[in-house]
């Protein structure tokens, strides 16, 4: 790479500007964006930055810098920047995993795809976070008190400009992060070039292979003199690895904070055969998680993906979405509203209820699977949808995960040499049976939210960021209360998660008189509802 010089000139901000050694604008093209001298550096009210740190000292503290020269890499003609990979014209692909990357800054520990898009990044990460306003109170309230001081986390996560507003704020609560992604498709590349631009020991690309993930999370678990402290994990992978590969690190764990239900069966797992080797803190199954995190977030974002992804008209197809749990719930009040005809299949008997009192059909998959035209599945289990069923579906069937990873379609049973595989796009795939019969795969069985679309919209994962950050908050201030075991996330705290986002949606909550709290049994700043209580 070559270096383009850009002179940079921030200006006042409302708080502390964790962003403005960087351009905050955003042209037209890729040669504007990297040559535009810009002083439009005054960030919206309320709005989060980036951090701007001392890169020879990993979390060190927040450094606002007036102004100075910006070297953004550009590519020679030469070359050609491909995701995951560096490809000089007329060599073989070079790893990211092989190619030294320095910001800057001179701040090399990170691998990027590209370090060009960090001014993009920039500019999603500012909007996004006029959206979380959890994230936002949480960094006035605790900011200048820095109550993570002292934490090193490892997080391995999906790197989108959502998680990027969530790092910045364990940052600005004065934690050390070093972070990788949990999904080899669902890197925002641009936005992990705005982390490494900033000085964010950030290992994430889209398009990584399986060797790529194992490697990124290595380099972020442990860093010459660096270990973790505390564990931010979507899955499980994190913590599975430190306790196969790392385990002279699992005396100094405080804690780890898990958000997914894979993670949580691994945990919870490790728990019932007494090898969990520190505190766990499950932020999966929370209210607000259930609620927001699954329902309300696939009912904002799995026709957003199938549309982006398809362009096909949902209204009037016969849509199967496999499963009436939390997102099998938010999926049909989206596909309903679009006019779909939708049919559910159920396994659990109170979920088939559920659905056939929402007015939805509940039959077998065997039984509605010749006439569908979308198959959605959202169970949480594993082959949902099989070949057998597959061979079944008529042409032009559409097929498509949004509940656990990439094991609820089976996948592997449609790579055999009589299907034909072609690739329409970006994560469309086109299999052709030898009768002429094609059905369309979407994210290669992934969740196709993540794989196809934007995932979260950024207040539904406001929820979940702020639930994580309230939970390490707690685990680090309180290490002596811990044992060796998974705690639900308490419910006082849910409830503050709640307390934090009502304000944006413009909501006044009612205070009840010390008559009406003795009365119910509470306390009048809550919790207001007991364990047992189900929403």
């Amino acid at each position: 790479p070559t270096f383009t010089s850009t002179s940079v000139s921030c200006g006042p901000l409302p708080r502390t500007c964790v962003a403005c050694a960087m351009p905050h604008s955003r042209a037209g093209s890729d040669a504007a964006r990297r040559s535009r001298t810009t002083d439009d550096s005054t960030a919206p009210n309320g709005g989060i930055h980036l951090v701007s740190r001392n890169p020879s000292a990993l979390g060190g503290p927040p450094a606002l810098l007036p102004g100075r020269t910006l070297l953004v890499p550009t590519y020679a003609p030469s070359s050609v920047v491909t995701s995951g990979t560096v490809t000089p014209t007329g060599s073989p692909k070079i790893s990211l995993r092989e190619t030294p990357q320095v910001n800057s800054s001179n701040f090399r520990d990170f691998r990027v795809a590209d370090l060009g898009l960090a001014d993009d990044g920039i500019m999603e990460i500012r909007i996004a976070a006029m959206e979380m306003p959890g994230l936002r109170e949480l960094v006035e309230r605790y900011g200048s008190r820095k109550v993570l001081k002292g934490a090193r986390i490892v997080g391995c996560t999906n790197v989108t400009v959502h998680s990027a507003v969530f790092i910045e704020t364990l940052i600005a609560l004065g934690a050390e992060v070093r972070w990788c992604a949990n999904n080899i498709h669902s890197t925002e590349d641009h936005v992990a070039a705005a982390l490494a631009e900033s000085g964010v020991a950030i290992y994430a690309w889209r398009g990584q292979t399986e060797r790529d993930f194992w490697w990124c999370l290595h380099q972020c678990i442990r860093k010459d003199e660096w270990v973790p402290n505390l564990i931010v994990d979507n899955g499980g992978h994190a913590i599975h690895v430190i306790h196969r590969d790392a385990e002279d690190l699992l005396p100094g764990i405080i804690g780890c904070v898990e958000e997914d239900i894979t993670g949580m069966h691994r945990l919870y797992k490790l728990n019932h055969d007494h090898m969990l080797k520190c505190p766990a803190m499950n932020t999966c199954d929370t209210i607000n998680k259930s609620e927001f995190d699954n329902k309300y977030r696939c009912r904002e974002a799995l026709l957003e993906a199938i549309k982006r992804a398809t362009s096909i008209t949902v209204g009037g197809k016969e849509v199967v979405v496999c499963g009436f749990g939390s997102r099998g719930k938010g999926c049909c009040q989206a596909l309903r509203g679009c006019g779909a005809r939708v049919i559910v299949t159920e396994c659990d008997p109170i979920c088939a209820l559920q659905a056939c009192m929402e007015g939805f059909p509940v039959q077998t998959l065997d039984d509605c699977v010749k006439n569908g035209d979308i198959f959605i599945t959202a169970t949480g289990g594993r082959r949902v949808i099989c070949r057998r069923h597959m061979d079944k579906m008529k042409n032009g069937s559409i097929v498509c995960n949004i509940g656990h990873y990439d094991q609820e379609v089976d996948v592997q049973s449609l790579r055999t040499p009589e299907l034909r595989w072609e690739n329409v796009k970006d994560q469309v795939d086109q299999i052709i049976w030898p009768d002429g019969r094609c059905v369309f795969l979407l994210g290669e069985g992934r969740l196709v939210d993540m794989t196809c679309g934007n995932g979260h919209t950024p207040f539904v994962r406001s929820i979940a960021h702020t639930s994580q950050v309230l939970a390490l908050i707690e685990l680090i201030s309180h290490p002596d209360k811990y044992r060796h075991q998974v705690y639900k996330f308490p419910r006082y705290l849910d409830e503050e998660v709640s307390r934090l986002h009502l304000s944006r949606l413009n909501a006044q909550l009612t205070v009840l008189s010390d008559e009406q709290a003795e009365y119910m049994g509470i306390h009048t700043k809550g919790p207001y509802k007991s364990d047992a209580y189900r929403y």
